[in-house]
Protein backbone atom coordinates (compact mmCIF):
# COMPACT_ATOMS: atom_id res chain seq x y z
CA UNK A 1 0.00 0.00 0.00
CA UNK A 2 1.49 3.72 -1.02
CA UNK A 3 0.33 5.94 1.28
CA UNK A 4 3.03 8.58 -0.23
CA UNK A 5 1.71 12.23 -0.23
CA UNK A 6 -0.82 11.25 1.35
CA UNK A 7 -2.32 13.25 5.26
CA UNK A 8 -3.63 11.69 7.77
CA UNK A 9 -5.25 12.81 10.64
CA UNK A 10 -5.58 10.22 13.60
CA UNK A 11 -7.72 11.71 16.50
CA UNK A 12 -6.93 10.00 20.10
CA UNK A 13 -3.28 8.68 18.95
CA UNK A 14 -1.48 8.56 21.92
CA UNK A 15 -2.43 5.22 22.42
CA UNK A 16 -4.37 2.42 21.98
CA UNK A 17 -5.86 1.52 18.49
CA UNK A 18 -5.35 5.19 17.38
CA UNK A 19 -1.26 4.71 18.46
CA UNK A 20 -0.95 1.90 16.07
CA UNK A 21 -2.47 3.42 13.24
CA UNK A 22 -0.95 6.26 12.62
CA UNK A 23 2.48 3.98 12.83
CA UNK A 24 1.07 1.82 10.18
CA UNK A 25 -0.41 4.78 8.14
CA UNK A 26 3.23 6.30 8.52
CA UNK A 27 4.57 3.35 7.30
CA UNK A 28 2.74 2.96 4.29
CA UNK A 29 4.21 6.81 3.63
CA UNK A 30 1.52 9.07 4.88
CA UNK A 31 2.00 12.24 7.11
CA UNK A 32 0.66 11.31 10.10
CA UNK A 33 -0.98 13.94 12.56
CA UNK A 34 -0.98 12.58 16.03
CA UNK A 35 -4.11 13.75 18.02
CA UNK A 36 -4.03 14.30 21.80
CA UNK A 37 -6.47 15.73 24.40
CA UNK A 38 -4.10 15.01 27.24
CA UNK A 39 -1.19 13.12 27.22
CA UNK A 40 1.77 15.30 25.17
CA UNK A 41 4.39 13.04 26.24
CA UNK A 42 2.55 9.66 24.96
CA UNK A 43 1.56 11.54 22.09
CA UNK A 44 5.60 13.26 20.95
CA UNK A 45 6.47 9.26 21.77
CA UNK A 46 4.39 8.12 18.81
CA UNK A 47 5.58 10.94 16.50
CA UNK A 48 9.69 9.60 17.84
CA UNK A 49 8.91 5.90 16.61
CA UNK A 50 7.65 7.18 13.18
CA UNK A 51 10.53 9.27 13.01
CA UNK A 52 12.67 6.36 13.91
CA UNK A 53 11.75 4.50 10.44
CA UNK A 54 12.31 7.54 8.27
CA UNK A 55 8.02 8.49 8.71
CA UNK A 56 6.84 11.96 9.48
CA UNK A 57 4.29 12.64 12.04
CA UNK A 58 3.47 15.67 14.39
CA UNK A 59 1.67 15.99 17.84
CA UNK A 60 -1.29 18.61 17.60
CA UNK A 61 -3.40 18.77 20.85
CA UNK A 62 -7.35 18.97 20.33
CA UNK A 63 -10.06 18.33 22.28
CA UNK A 64 -11.90 16.61 20.34
CA UNK A 65 -15.75 17.60 22.31
CA UNK A 66 -15.09 20.90 21.52
CA UNK A 67 -16.07 21.89 17.80
CA UNK A 68 -13.68 25.08 17.95
CA UNK A 69 -10.83 22.89 19.01
CA UNK A 70 -11.63 20.06 16.02
CA UNK A 71 -11.47 22.99 13.96
CA UNK A 72 -8.01 24.10 15.51
CA UNK A 73 -6.77 20.81 14.58
CA UNK A 74 -7.53 20.84 10.93
CA UNK A 75 -6.08 24.11 10.37
CA UNK A 76 -3.01 22.96 12.11
CA UNK A 77 -2.59 19.87 10.03
CA UNK A 78 -3.29 21.81 6.68
CA UNK A 79 -0.89 24.59 7.75
CA UNK A 80 1.80 22.08 8.57
CA UNK A 81 1.01 19.28 5.97
CA UNK A 82 -1.17 21.55 3.23
CA UNK A 83 -3.73 18.79 2.89
CA UNK A 84 -5.59 16.09 4.56
CA UNK A 85 -6.48 12.95 2.73
CA UNK A 86 -7.38 10.68 5.96
CA UNK A 87 -9.43 10.77 9.00
CA UNK A 88 -9.46 7.75 11.91
CA UNK A 89 -11.78 9.62 14.29
CA UNK A 90 -10.39 7.11 17.17
CA UNK A 91 -11.00 9.30 19.64
CA UNK A 92 -13.33 7.98 22.17
CA UNK A 93 -14.33 7.58 25.53
CA UNK A 94 -15.59 4.07 27.48
CA UNK A 95 -17.07 3.77 30.93
CA UNK A 96 -19.22 0.67 31.92
CA UNK A 97 -21.48 1.56 34.48
CA UNK A 98 -25.48 0.14 35.76
CA UNK A 99 -27.85 2.45 34.29
CA UNK A 100 -28.85 3.29 37.87
CA UNK A 101 -25.42 4.40 38.62
CA UNK A 102 -25.11 6.84 35.43
CA UNK A 103 -24.93 10.34 35.97
CA UNK A 104 -25.93 13.19 33.68
CA UNK A 105 -22.12 14.32 33.42
CA UNK A 106 -21.20 11.11 32.37
CA UNK A 107 -23.77 11.07 29.73
CA UNK A 108 -23.11 13.94 28.53
CA UNK A 109 -19.09 13.27 28.31
CA UNK A 110 -19.94 9.76 25.97
CA UNK A 111 -22.15 12.01 23.76
CA UNK A 112 -19.87 14.84 23.40
CA UNK A 113 -16.55 12.61 22.84
CA UNK A 114 -18.16 9.66 21.14
CA UNK A 115 -20.77 11.65 19.04
CA UNK A 116 -20.24 14.87 18.65
CA UNK A 117 -16.49 14.56 18.13
CA UNK A 118 -17.23 12.56 15.14
CA UNK A 119 -19.44 14.60 13.53
CA UNK A 120 -17.92 17.66 13.44
CA UNK A 121 -14.47 16.34 12.40
CA UNK A 122 -16.65 14.59 9.75
CA UNK A 123 -18.21 18.11 8.67
CA UNK A 124 -14.11 19.89 8.64
CA UNK A 125 -13.40 16.86 6.42
CA UNK A 126 -16.49 18.06 3.80
CA UNK A 127 -14.88 21.86 4.27
CA UNK A 128 -11.20 20.49 4.11
CA UNK A 129 -10.33 16.83 2.81
CA UNK A 130 -8.75 16.46 -0.92
CA UNK A 131 -11.15 14.24 -3.12
CA UNK A 132 -11.02 10.76 -3.17
CA UNK A 133 -10.34 10.80 0.19
CA UNK A 134 -11.17 8.55 3.18
CA UNK A 135 -12.94 8.54 6.10
CA UNK A 136 -13.16 5.91 8.96
CA UNK A 137 -15.45 6.39 12.29
CA UNK A 138 -15.30 3.87 14.59
CA UNK A 139 -18.21 1.85 16.64
CA UNK A 140 -18.43 -1.35 18.69
CA UNK A 141 -19.24 -5.34 18.30
CA UNK A 142 -20.78 -4.46 21.82
CA UNK A 143 -23.32 -3.30 20.70
CA UNK A 144 -25.50 -6.26 19.01
CA UNK A 145 -24.27 -8.51 22.25
CA UNK A 146 -26.54 -6.99 24.88
CA UNK A 147 -24.04 -6.82 27.79
CA UNK A 148 -24.81 -4.61 30.73
CA UNK A 149 -23.21 -1.59 32.46
CA UNK A 150 -22.71 -0.93 28.43
CA UNK A 151 -25.82 1.03 27.67
CA UNK A 152 -24.51 4.81 27.63
CA UNK A 153 -21.16 3.55 25.29
CA UNK A 154 -23.54 1.41 22.92
CA UNK A 155 -25.46 4.07 22.22
CA UNK A 156 -22.92 6.81 21.23
CA UNK A 157 -21.87 4.09 18.98
CA UNK A 158 -25.29 3.05 17.43
CA UNK A 159 -25.75 6.53 17.03
CA UNK A 160 -22.08 6.97 14.97
CA UNK A 161 -22.64 3.77 12.70
CA UNK A 162 -26.06 5.82 12.08
CA UNK A 163 -24.49 9.29 10.57
CA UNK A 164 -21.76 7.07 9.07
CA UNK A 165 -24.92 5.40 6.84
CA UNK A 166 -26.23 9.21 6.38
CA UNK A 167 -23.32 10.68 5.25
CA UNK A 168 -22.13 8.76 2.89
CA UNK A 169 -23.97 9.94 0.20
CA UNK A 170 -23.32 13.44 1.17
CA UNK A 171 -19.37 13.05 0.91
CA UNK A 172 -20.12 10.33 -2.55
CA UNK A 173 -20.22 12.74 -5.30
CA UNK A 174 -16.49 13.96 -4.07
CA UNK A 175 -15.38 10.46 -4.22
CA UNK A 176 -14.30 10.65 -0.70
CA UNK A 177 -15.55 7.01 1.22
CA UNK A 178 -16.68 6.98 4.95
CA UNK A 179 -17.04 4.18 6.73
CA UNK A 180 -17.21 2.32 10.56
CA UNK A 181 -15.33 -0.03 11.73
CA UNK A 182 -16.94 -2.19 14.87
CA UNK A 183 -13.82 -3.78 16.75
CA UNK A 184 -14.80 -6.55 19.60
CA UNK A 185 -13.20 -6.55 22.89
CA UNK A 186 -9.54 -5.45 22.52
CA UNK A 187 -6.55 -5.24 24.50
CA UNK A 188 -6.00 -1.09 25.06
CA UNK A 189 -5.77 0.65 28.01
CA UNK A 190 -9.25 1.88 27.39
CA UNK A 191 -11.15 -1.99 27.81
CA UNK A 192 -9.12 -3.40 30.31
CA UNK A 193 -9.48 -0.54 32.66
CA UNK A 194 -11.19 -1.55 35.60
CA UNK A 195 -11.84 -5.10 34.98
CA UNK A 196 -10.69 -7.85 36.92
CA UNK A 197 -8.69 -11.09 35.34
CA UNK A 198 -11.43 -13.42 35.43
CA UNK A 199 -13.82 -11.19 33.09
CA UNK A 200 -11.21 -10.38 31.24
CA UNK A 201 -10.81 -13.87 30.18
CA UNK A 202 -14.69 -14.36 29.98
CA UNK A 203 -14.48 -11.84 26.87
CA UNK A 204 -11.35 -13.71 25.69
CA UNK A 205 -13.76 -16.74 25.03
CA UNK A 206 -16.20 -15.06 23.18
CA UNK A 207 -14.32 -14.68 20.11
CA UNK A 208 -13.86 -17.70 17.69
CA UNK A 209 -9.99 -17.51 18.75
CA UNK A 210 -9.69 -17.27 21.83
CA UNK A 211 -8.06 -14.10 22.49
CA UNK A 212 -8.40 -9.93 22.95
CA UNK A 213 -7.90 -8.39 19.96
CA UNK A 214 -4.76 -6.60 19.29
CA UNK A 215 -4.33 -3.10 18.40
CA UNK A 216 -2.53 -4.32 15.26
CA UNK A 217 -5.54 -6.22 14.60
CA UNK A 218 -7.90 -3.21 14.41
CA UNK A 219 -5.14 -1.06 12.52
CA UNK A 220 -4.74 -3.87 9.57
CA UNK A 221 -8.66 -2.94 8.95
CA UNK A 222 -7.88 0.41 8.50
CA UNK A 223 -5.19 -0.42 6.19
CA UNK A 224 -7.43 -2.39 3.91
CA UNK A 225 -10.08 0.91 4.11
CA UNK A 226 -7.47 3.29 2.95
CA UNK A 227 -6.35 0.65 0.41
CA UNK A 228 -7.48 1.53 -3.41
CA UNK A 229 -9.25 -2.02 -3.23
CA UNK A 230 -11.98 -0.23 -0.83
CA UNK A 231 -13.03 2.25 -3.04
CA UNK A 232 -16.54 0.61 -3.66
CA UNK A 233 -17.32 0.19 -0.01
CA UNK A 234 -19.04 3.20 2.00
CA UNK A 235 -21.73 3.61 4.42
CA UNK A 236 -20.90 0.20 6.13
CA UNK A 237 -20.01 -0.89 9.08
CA UNK A 238 -17.29 -3.79 9.40
CA UNK A 239 -17.25 -5.82 12.61
CA UNK A 240 -13.63 -6.81 13.07
CA UNK A 241 -14.11 -8.65 16.10
CA UNK A 242 -12.71 -12.10 15.88
CA UNK A 243 -15.91 -13.97 15.31
CA UNK A 244 -17.44 -12.32 18.76
CA UNK A 245 -21.48 -12.07 18.42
Amino acid sequence: MNLIGKVAIITGASRGIGRQAAIQLAQSGAKAVVNYSLNKEKANEVVKTIEQFGGQAAAIRADVSKVSEVEVLFTEAIERYSRVDILVNNAGVMECTAIADVTEEMFDRHFAINVKGTYFACQQAMKHMENNGTIINFSTSVSGAMLPTYSVYAATKGAVEQLTRQLAKEFGPRDIIINCIAPGQVSTELFLKGKSQELIDSFSRMNAFGRLGEPEDIANAIDLLVSDKARWITGQTIRVNGGFN
